[in-house]
């Protein structure tokens, strides 16, 4: 064998390597590794109920490791915020808050978001089994409920990314509703 072919042949093997070390494992390595950050979003909701899909909008902002506010700008101003395990949403001018670790169904779907933002593997698997498929550059991970009782309200949870980035995380309820959120990072000058 030419040394020329042996050459080739070594850069392939490496270069497939880089690529098969990016597993589930390195993704949430890479999370792990952003401790928040500020950005603006658009959810569509696409309701069994409604002909046409409702687009809201608004600037979300995420502290590592528990901390996720969501202010919901248009149709309605809403803000929600998540510390921790407590859930306040406050909507003209009512505000109401919830133990989350009172309602472990609910807990489990806000650990889907936090444990995703927050590269937090245990947490996922504690209640979804993950399926990760591309490369550092484009990802998409697949969160499918391993417990019956979320799988009665959330079929799958698809998020996906570049790098340690969320671009957009779609939710499949068990009810055919379904929710796409489009995630746009706001760049801090």
């Amino acid at each position: 064998m030419s040394k020329r072919l042996l050459g080739a042949l070594l850069l392939l093997v490496t270069a497939g390597s880089a690529f098969a070390a990016f597993d589930v494992g390195q993704l949430m390595d890479d999370l792990a590794r952003h401790k928040g950050g500020r950005a603006r979003f658009v959810e569509t909701k696409y309701l069994a109920l409604l002909d046409k899909p409702v687009i809201a909008t608004g600037e979300m902002t995420y502290v590592a490791p528990d901390r996720l506010e969501k202010r919901t700008l248009t149709p309605k101003p809403e803000t929600m915020l998540l510390d921790k395990d407590t859930l306040s949403i406050e909507r003209d001018k009512r505000k109401l808050s919830i133990n989350l670790a009172n309602q472990p169904e609910a807990l489990a779907f806000v650990d889907s978001i936090r444990g995703t933002l927050s590269g937090n593997r245990a947490a996922l698997e504690k209640n979804y089994a993950l399926h990760l498929a591309g490369n550092p550059d484009k990802w998409v991970l697949t969160l499918l409920p391993s417990d019956q009782k979320i799988a009665t309200l959330v079929l799958r949870i698809t998020v996906s990314g570049t790098k340690n980035q969320i671009r957009s995380i779609e939710y499949l309820q068990a009810d055919g509703d379904r929710s796409v959120l489009a995630i746009e990072p706001i760049e801090l000058r």
